[in-house]
């Protein structure tokens, strides 16, 4: 087995003469097994006869294109923008660049070879090459790229909606909701309505988001609260909205009626002769306001007579009609 020379030098750009010639002796009397990055190619460069401002240019759309902050989660990206800069870093002095160019012409210029093939048969470059010509230059960047890989990494949170009757949510329930895990599978869990959570109020569950990685803790699962109108009440903010019925004696001749709130009977004085469409407003027996108070109940009138009158009700009605003149449309 041929005898594998590691030539460690401290600083590219102090590459003398006589280091080239001793590289270039051991690769060419096969020696010395050396793992070899093109650098024209990571940058996407064709060869080694381009400007300063040719490099400078194809350095930037590599590094925009392979930047761990667009490519998250990335490993293989991670590696290929750890690539772009070593070679930017090399390429991009003029000293370093005209030392690399010698060796290039000798490895990938001669057997126009390219950084994928040499990548699949040598194996990772990033750290042999490098480390080879650069020593420990780069080892304080190096350190920190692999400590923040293995960094504690926290899980994305995870937002879902549940609708809610009014009355749920003024009194608060127990709610059952299902949430899709990492494999797909689905995970029933029971979230308590605290009463009088507000429209579109979120609530927090901790832990429930997606999974951490590297040891971090899991993100968090956030319930988005839908409140929705029903054939009773309307929300509008704080005040709850609903119809009040009325018989034409009740609204003529002033009464005291009853009207089922959200949580509670309330009284409702009805002034003589409402009219229909008219509103009465009662503080205080509205929605929760979440500082201890409630909003207003509004109650719109709505007049109504009986579908089917019994006959001693028809001659009331027809009574009314010879004794009153009465006319809604002669109104202005």
């Amino acid at each position: 087995m041929k005898k594998i020379i590691f030539y460690l030098i401290k600083n590219f750009t102090k590459l003398h003469e006589d280091d080239i010639i001793f590289l270039n002796f051991f690769m060419s009397s096969g020696d010395v097994e050396m793992i070899f990055k093109d650098y024209y190619k990571i940058l996407d460069l064709p060869h080694n006869k381009v400007t300063m401002t040719q490099i400078k240019t194809a350095y930037r759309e590599q590094a925009k294109k392979y930047h761990p902050d667009v490519n998250i989660a990335n490993s293989r990206n991670e590696e290929r923008f750890k690539d772009i800069n070593e070679a930017y870093r090399v390429l991009s002095d003029n000293v370093s660049k005209r030392k690399y160019d010698r060796l290039w012409n000798r490895t990938i210029g001669k057997r126009n070879a390219s950084y994928e093939e040499s990548k699949r048969k040598k194996g990772s470059l990033s750290s042999d090459f490098f480390n080879m010509f650069f020593g420990t230059v780069d080892a304080e960047t190096v350190s920190k790229k692999e400590k923040r890989k293995k960094e504690p990494i926290r899980g994305q949170n995870i937002e879902t909606e549940i609708d809610l009757s009014i009355e749920d949510a003024f009194r608060g329930k127990e709610q059952s909701i299902g949430v899709r895990t990492i494999d797909g599978k689905l995970k029933k869990l029971k979230v308590e309505v605290p009463a009088g959570i507000q429209n579109n109020e979120k609530i927090r569950i901790v832990g429930q988001g997606k999974q951490g990685s590297n040891g971090g803790k899991n993100g968090d699962l956030f319930i988005r609260v839908k409140i929705k109108n029903d054939d009773r009440f309307c929300l509008e903010g704080y005040n709850l909205k609903s119809n009040l019925y009325l018989t034409p004696w009740e609204a003529a001749l002033s009464t005291k009626v009853v009207f089922h709130g959200i949580n509670e009977d309330v009284s409702v004085y009805v002034p003589a002769g409402i009219q229909s469409g008219e509103k009465i407003e009662i503080e205080n027996k509205g929605y929760k306001d979440g500082r201890g108070g409630r909003g207003k109940l509004i109650l719109d009138t709505k007049i109504m007579i009986p579908s089917s009158p019994n006959e001693e009700e028809l001659e009331l009605f027809k009574k009314m009609k010879k004794v009153s003149d009465f006319n809604p449309r002669n109104l202005s």
